[in-house]
């Protein structure tokens, strides 16, 4: 049972890792599961101190993801309809990868930017609020993935900490 835990465990924590980029799934939450489901194991004893408080900042961290995009936006004097088109610019970066690894970088800022002009008049304000929206949305993300690579970490840290319990049929 260890085993199937440990699995699930790693699959969590992959999830939330991709979970960072998009919008989609809240990558760090998913991340906790992952370490959640760790301790669940015999093998790993429980610290319901630690599990609270990687809690608490998965939950900051997630309810800053839709804090920070709103104001960058705002600081910009960007609209609800630029913080859209960088959404949608980031799902076209994922499913139509045509500019590779910078389409991830181009395509929120170019879907924020057509948001804007759909609804503002002149091109330097949109271009603004195009930017204010793109460097919270940058923001957010980054800081959702490098929490859920600390959680990563954090996993693998403790896997290999009791390697021996969770893989006693290597040591025999």
């Amino acid at each position: 049972m260890d085993i199937a835990l440990l699995v699930l465990g790693i699959i969590l924590m992959l999830t939330g890792i991709i979970g960072s980029f998009l919008p989609v799934l809240p990558g760090p939450p998913i991340s906790w599961l992952g370490l959640l489901v760790l301790y669940l194991t015999k093998a790993i004893p429980n610290d319901w101190l630690f599990l609270g408080i990687t809690l608490v900042v998965a939950l900051i961290v997630f309810a800053l993801d839709y804090i920070i995009p709103a104001i960058g936006t705002k600081k910009f004097g960007g609209t609800k309809a630029g913080m859209i088109g960088t959404t949608l610019g980031l799902l076209v970066a994922i499913f139509f990868p045509v500019l590779g690894i910078f389409g991830i970088v181009v395509w929120p800022f170019v879907g924020a930017f057509v948001g804007e002009l759909i609804n503002k008049a002149d091109q330097k304000t949109a271009f603004k609020a195009a930017f204010g929206s793109f460097i919270g949305f940058l923001t957010g993300t980054f800081l959702k993935f490098m929490l859920s690579i600390i959680y990563t970490g954090l996993f693998i840290a403790k896997v290999w900490e009791f390697s021996e319990e969770l893989f006693p049929f290597f040591y025999n």
